[in-house]
């Protein structure tokens, strides 16, 4: 049974203790806007590669959004790359400025010399508007399609600096790449959030057979989208990937110490709004489950540069063989 957000015990606290956070309304946005940049690293095992397969350690950047002359944000991305990882993924809204794209570049050049796959958000395609911010509480922040109001942003710009880079666009798409020297398929969707996802299945194993010739050899699936909605998950699952990564949420961004996340700003469980997770599909013979890695995201709406208990994070996945 869902409970709607307004009849939420946590919510009714939060509500009754807006006379209280008034009075300390000024030390608490000081916070807030302390918070967001306290960016951290989060580093995680899993077990998803076929047997025999060498470990892959992959950095999962999501929601950038760059804004012109933020600092700190930059060095830190540039720090990153002394993580030296054998591949970048990056799940989108890179953007929240219509000038930050030069600065984002530069930003991200350390990180651009190892192999990275990418898939945009609709902060990728639109700048942010000024809002209530009360209004995030109330539901997604839109509904599918292409804002009313909308300002275009370089996005074009951005993804061919990637792409010359040598990154590779994953936006409705899939592929094979070589990475750390295996081989392993990508499948990924332009953002759902936007109603935008095109899904182009997974690529074939023409010539690949396992070691005894009996059948095709399988290699890891790894699926991307922007924002984790429950019938991409589903389709993915199904679909057989192996893992789902993912980004939009902010971690709720502005959470309750203790419990976390109010809202997701999709149709995920606010338990799943952040870190690493599983995610079941279909029904009996049919029923898989498969490990959902959800960032809590580097930044925020320019219009809102606040985290509360949701500090901006990358992450740093060990992905390792299974058991044979």
């Amino acid at each position: 049974m869902t409970i709607p957000l307004a009849s939420h015990p946590l919510a009714k606290a939060l509500v009754r203790s807006t006379g209280a956070l008034a009075l300390g309304g000024a030390a608490g946005l000081a916070y807030g806007t302390w918070e967001k940049n306290q960016f951290e690293l989060r580093q995680e095992t899993v077990a998803v590669l076929p047997p025999g397969y060498r470990d892959i350690t992959v950095l999962h950047i999501s929601d950038i959004h760059y804004i012109p002359n933020q600092r700190k944000k930059t060095r830190w991305l540039a720090e990153l790359a002394d993580l030296s990882p054998d591949l970048v993924i990056n799940t989108g809204d890179n953007l929240s400025h219509p000038e930050a794209v030069p600065g984002l570049l530069a930003a991200l050049k350390p990180l651009m010399a190892f192999p990275g796959v990418f898939v945009p958000g609709s902060n990728c395609y639109f700048a942010p508007t000024l809002r209530n911010p009360l209004r995030y509480f109330a539901g997604p922040s839109s509904r599918d399609g292409v804002p009313e109001k909308k300002l275009e942003l370089p996005w074009r710009e951005m993804h061919r600096g990637f792409e010359d880079a040598g990154w590779l666009n994953a936006t409705n798409a899939n592929f094979t790449a070589e990475i750390a020297g295996q081989q392993i398929d990508f499948s990924g969707v332009d953002d759902p959030h936007l109603g935008y996802e095109k899904y182009a299945g997974w690529p074939e194993n023409f010539g690949e057979y396992d070691d005894a010739g009996l059948r095709p050899a399988v290699r890891p699936r790894i699926a991307l989208a922007h924002a984790p909605y429950q019938r991409v998950l589903d389709y993915f699952t199904l679909s057989g990937a192996d893992m789902i990564f993912a980004g939009h949420t902010h971690g709720g961004q502005v959470c309750i110490p203790g419990y976390g996340a109010l809202v997701s700003n999709c149709d995920l469980p606010t338990s799943q709004a952040r870190g690493l997770s599983t995610w079941t599909a279909g029904a009996a013979a049919a029923r898989r489950t498969i490990p959902l890695e959800v960032s809590a995201g580097i930044g925020t709406s320019r219009f809102a540069p606040i985290r509360v208990a949701c500090r901006p994070e990358a992450i740093l996945m060990r992905m390792t063989a299974r058991a044979a």
